[in-house]
């Protein structure tokens, strides 16, 4: 499933091409993705201008000047595909590759902004996707949001945070890292790596880096720093890739994550003090790569 980063270099490479644009026709190939569409969805996208491009975690949200926002989410295979009179795009950096297989073509986007014209299609072949239509004025409270944690991305995540929010947890680090509740969107991926640039080990229990009185400890600042840093580096990674993804004579060019930890199973520790090797363990049925010799 495409992670914060990537989620949020989709949103930087649809931004420049909906902001300010108008919705001119809505094409809809089926009825529905992991869920039904919204009723009238066509109708109610159809003419309005999109104020403003917004992400929520992994969600893409639209905010539109019919008083609505779109909330879009990938799902496991979703991607985005943008036709131009110069070219196609496909915006957005993958660890595995997005399909183009126009039978998966299942919503079509036609924008018409000050200047130019695009065709936003959205692929999916698994339909693990989605598409509603919420008030904006009830973003906040909506199904897909009222229940979610604070974002990674802002001072809003420090140690005291962190502390605070892991303060009496038995379940283990990456799987308390990992609930939406707390923190909203942090995936497999970037857990795996910034808990192995803070030391910490995924298995060693959440309350084990807090505070009883909810008070920052060196760990729990060192985990808020890289969890920060990594996500930022990711997402100035894809954000600087975004032209390279389609070019205009049909070539890719997808920029190539240097994981330090995720799958990298067998491989040596990169650290410099560490002679140990990246090991693999399913946790929550989903694989964590770590260094057991460096990871306490």
């Amino acid at each position: 499933m495409p992670e914060l980063p990537e989620v949020e270099t989709v949103r930087r490479g649809l931004a420049p091409v909906m902001e300010d644009a108008v919705i001119e026709a809505v094409t809809q190939n089926r009825p529905d993705l992991r869920f039904p569409f919204p009723d009238k969805f066509v109708e109610r996208l159809k003419g309005a201008r999109v104020k403003h491009m917004g992400r929520r975690a992994k969600y893409l949200v639209v905010e539109l000047d019919t008083g609505e926002a779109l909330i879009m989410h990938l799902g496991m295979s979703g991607s985005f595909r943008i036709e131009l009179e110069e070219g196609n795009e496909l915006p957005g950096t993958y660890h595995h590759p997005r399909s183009e297989a126009k039978a998966h073509d299942h919503v079509v986007f036609a924008m018409k902004g000050k200047t130019a014209e695009a065709r936003i299609i959205y692929n999916d072949p698994r339909r693990f996707g989605f598409m509603d239509l919420v008030a904006t004025s009830e973003l906040s409270l909506c199904r897909h949001f009222e229940k979610m944690g604070i974002e990674p991305t802002g001072n809003e995540l420090n140690g005291e945070t962190i502390s605070r929010l892991f303060a009496g947890k038995s379940t283990p680090l990456k799987a308390a890292l990992l609930d939406q509740r707390l923190i909203a969107g942090l995936g497999n991926i970037y857990v795996c790596e910034a808990l192995w640039r803070s030391g910490l080990s995924p298995k060693r229990k959440a309350s084990t880096i807090t505070r009883k009185s909810g008070k920052a400890t060196e760990r729990s600042e060192l985990l808020a720093l890289h969890i920060r840093d990594v996500i930022a580096e990711a997402i100035e990674a894809g954000g600087s890739s975004l032209r390279d993804h389609r070019q205009t004579n049909g070539d890719l060019g997808y920029f190539q994550h240097r994981f330090s930890a995720y799958d990298r199973e067998g491989e040596a520790c990169s650290k410099v003090e560490c002679d140990g090797v990246i090991e693999r363990m399913v946790q929550s049925g989903r694989s964590t790569f770590y260094c057991a010799k460096c990871q306490r």
